[in-house]
């Protein structure tokens, strides 16, 4: 076949896939808009949507399910695989008492449950697992005490010789397999953190004696023997420096990393003990070491040798460190360095800070008080996560407490033999890593436990493992049939692998399939097909994109009611060709004024304007479909007022009046008895009050002949009442009866105290008046006699 028929081909010829929308008003769901080209891009962009393999479907392939059923897509063809959770290791976590329990090996104990897990991963449906934790009684611990040796610290030293019997005895309720470790630290061996002189070197003390100058000592790898602990402490000196900080961090990175110390698969503690602060990454270039610490080993016999070579390390290092070894940190440090201590605590996971009494002598306390608040809280870290994937986790602690979000890796207060439960969901977008299987690792932190989840990544269909290599239906086997549709060979192109990339280049392709060199292929309605655009079919028939480019379509034109050009045109290239007697961007618009004809045979009723068929009214008052309401008017009277107000004052003949006075028929008579009566119930009798106080008298009627107006010329006009002598008389009769009040209550005054009068006379004269002297009189005169007179 030549080209030209290559190309007549691809215009007309069976589409293999389309691409739908959900509706006129819309550019479809997120499975049709996402324009998948295959099965397997299909299921990426998301759970709800599936893809339908059978070669007779003609519509969207790739839609929601619900979708592709109603469609017609057959069950059979359905393609919507669903992802799932395999557990692969399950052994139930450890149930033992230390006082009955046989011994049991650290590899023996599990704390964490599953062990590992499978998920098939598809794109936006995630998969959820649940974790069980339980904290094991008796389970083993590694405890290595790091120690400042400097001369500040000669007297904790001495406290700290009988810490191995004394805290294995203090710590036997919490497990009966405990290991000690000791190690100790001063700084590095360089200038200007330590005299360099030989004699100095010998003994930084003098002129008092002291051990030489060291940056690192294992002292002690971690034993049970106690005794041994304590001989080994008990042969330690302590050294002087220059600066007040310490290399400790030298000697922390040391401790985790070096093999030589014993580590266990175990509760790994270290005890940091100091009374100085430290040095960290930088204050190495004091002394010209530029090279960054790059976290190995590098004892030799015991001692640290790379001091002076390389750089502190820095804190986020030494933080990521001791959590990879799983090491919880108890930094045991004086008063005056607490806040400085408490400050890098804040920053290493699972790490606690105490304050050393004098002489370290509560620091058995300190380690078993630190080492309770630290097992007491389980927090759920995981591995980096792969591109696209992310992960959430939902605690489900003691007390029924539930934590989201950053709560919910951890649980806080938590004993031996507490059990808690953990919701893991895992999710993707797309399909990292090309489809390959990735292994995502889950645990406690500072705990050696952990759980692998295996993560394959659905990026293809069923369907994908029938597909036919070199298909006669997709051009004589110029491409390979899969899931309904052709995937082309190399060097083939088109819906149908119907066209050679060495007959037509690509770029004249799409140059010819663009409206212009900045315009989008096909106008992004279509694909460009061996340099012809071939338009989006949408699920509606009647509904089609048009043109060389797809540029025009007849269904996104303006609405009006719900429908297209409000059923009144046609949509040709987005743009509505209104039928006869309408207009606007939706034909929404009628041009035929009898809609808003009145009764009258006045366009709405000569108060308003016809536009599209509807009266719009020229003052706010009037309504209706043709302005004839007048709610606030007072009915048909009210209404009519001021014309015939107007009307009445008119003379020679001259219309002086309002336009809409006049297209009534107007009749004058002079009395109101020449009115049309009363029963005549074609027109309504009026009386209207004008501005002087008389009324107005006339009859109003509207007929299929138009309106008519009945009027007394002259207004009827009655005088008012007599105001002065109302007035007066209201004013004297108010005198007149408060003077007659006024004399009754006189009247009565003087009757009442008449009454009283004429009773006192008659007591008065009704009493007996006894002649004898008063009992209670007192006379007002008192003698007094001089008892020294004599009467001389």
């Amino acid at each position: 076949m030549d080209l030209k028929g290559v190309l007549v081909s691809a215009v007309f010829g069976l589409l293999c896939f389309t691409i739908t929308e959900s509706d006129a008003a819309t550019e479809g769901n997120e499975c049709t808009k996402a324009a998948a080209l295959s099965c397997g891009d299909c299921i990426q962009v998301g759970q709800q949507c599936g893809w339908c393999s059978s070669p007779e479907y003609k519509s969207s392939r790739c839609d929601e399910i619900q979708a592709l059923q109603d469609k017609g897509c057959p069950s059979i063809s359905l393609e919507n695989p669903r992802g799932n959770v395999t557990i692969n290791e399950d052994r139930p976590v450890t149930n033992r008492r230390k006082d009955i329990a046989e011994k049991l090996k650290s590899d023996q104990i599990t704390q964490i449950q599953p062990q590992k897990l499978t998920l098939n991963l598809r794109a936006g449906e995630p998969q959820k697992f649940s974790l069980k934790f339980k904290r094991a009684e008796d389970y083993p611990i590694d405890l290595y005490y790091l120690m400042d040796l400097s001369d500040s610290m000669t007297q904790d030293l001495q406290n700290v010789k009988n810490l191995g019997t004394d805290l294995a005895r203090e710590m036997q309720d919490l497990t009966s397999d405990l290991k000690l470790g000791f190690g100790s630290f001063l700084e590095k061996l360089v200038m200007p953190f330590v005299m360099t002189t030989p004699k100095k070197l010998e003994n930084p003390c003098a002129p008092l004696s002291c051990a030489p100058p060291f940056s690192y000592r294992n002292v002690l790898s971690l034993t049970s023997n106690g005794q041994e602990f304590t001989d080994a402490v008990s042969r330690q000196k302590t050294s002087g420096n220059l600066d007040s900080p310490e290399g400790g961090f030298d000697a922390i990175m040391q401790a985790v990393v070096c093999k030589d110390i014993g580590w266990r698969n175990a509760t790994r503690l270290l005890v940091f003990s100091t009374d100085a602060a430290f040095h960290f990454a930088g204050d190495g270039k004091l002394a010209g070491l530029v090279l960054p610490n790059d976290g190995k080993c590098y004892l030799e016999k015991n001692m640290y040798t790379k001091s002076a070579y390389f750089d502190y390390p820095t804190i986020s290092q030494l933080a990521d460190t001791l959590s990879e070894h799983n090491i919880q940190t108890i930094f045991a440090v004086n008063e005056t360095v607490y806040p400085l201590y408490k400050e890098l605590s804040d920053l290493i996971p699972k790490s606690a800070v105490g304050t050393l009494s004098g002489k370290s002598s509560n620091v058995i306390k300190l380690i078993i008080d630190a080492y309770n608040s630290l097992s007491s809280e389980v927090i759920l870290e995981n591995s980096k996560l792969p591109d696209g994937v992310s992960i959430s986790f939902v605690s489900r602690c003691k007390n029924g407490v539930t934590g989201t979000g950053d709560n919910g890796r951890k649980c806080s207060n938590i004993s031996i033999g507490d059990e808690i439960n953990f919701d893991v969901t895992i999710t993707t977008k797309g399909c990292p890593s090309k489809g390959k299987s990735e292994t995502l690792h889950i645990k406690p932190l500072s705990y050696n436990e952990e759980v692998a989840v295996v993560l394959n990544y659905m990026c293809e269909c069923e369907c994908h493992k029938d597909a036919i290599p070199n298909s006669p239906e997709c051009h004589s086997g110029n491409g390979t049939l899969e899931c309904g549709i052709c995937r082309c060979n190399a060097g083939r192109i088109g819906r149908l692998c119907e066209c050679s990339r060495e007959e037509v280049r690509t770029e004249d392709l799409d140059a010819n399939c663009r409206p212009g060199s900045n315009k989008e292929i096909c106008s992004n309605n279509g694909e460009c097909v061996c340099g012809v655009c071939e338009c989006k079919t949408r699920d509606n028939p009647e509904e089609k994109y048009e043109g060389k480019f797809c540029e025009c379509d007849n269904f996104s034109c303006d609405r009006s009611g719900g429908k297209l050009c409000a059923g009144n045109g046609q949509c040709v290239c987005g743009t509505c060709i209104c039928h006869t007697n309408y207009t606007g961007s939706a034909c929404e618009c009628t041009t035929d004024p009898q809609p808003c004809m009145a009764k009258n045979k006045q366009l709405c009723n000569g108060r308003g304007t016809c536009r599209c068929g509807v009266c719009s009214c020229n003052d706010p008052k009037y309504q209706g479909p043709t302005c004839e309401l007048c709610p606030s008017c007072g009915g048909v009277c009210g209404e009519h007022k001021e014309c015939i107000k107007c009307l009445m004052q008119e003379t020679g003949g001259a219309q002086s009046c309002p336009k809409e006075c006049y297209f009534f028929s107007l009749r004058k008579v002079k009395k109101i008895e020449d009115l049309p009566p009363l029963t005549n119930e074609e027109f309504s009798r009026c009386k209207e009050q004008d501005n002087n106080d008389c009324f107005i008298h006339f009859s109003y009627a509207t007929n299929a002949t138009g309106a008519y107006m009945v009027m007394v010329d002259t207004p009827e006009c009655t005088s008012g009442p007599e105001l002065i002598p109302i007035v007066g008389g209201v004013i004297g009769g108010t005198v007149l009866i408060g003077l007659a009040l006024l004399l009754i209550w006189k009247l009565l005054m003087i009757i009442h105290d008449r009454r009283e009068f004429a009773k006192f006379e008659k007591e008065k004269m009704n009493a007996k008046w006894d002649t004898t002297q008063n009992p209670i009189y007192r006379s007002a005169v008192t003698t007094v006699v001089n008892p020294k007179y004599e009467g001389k």
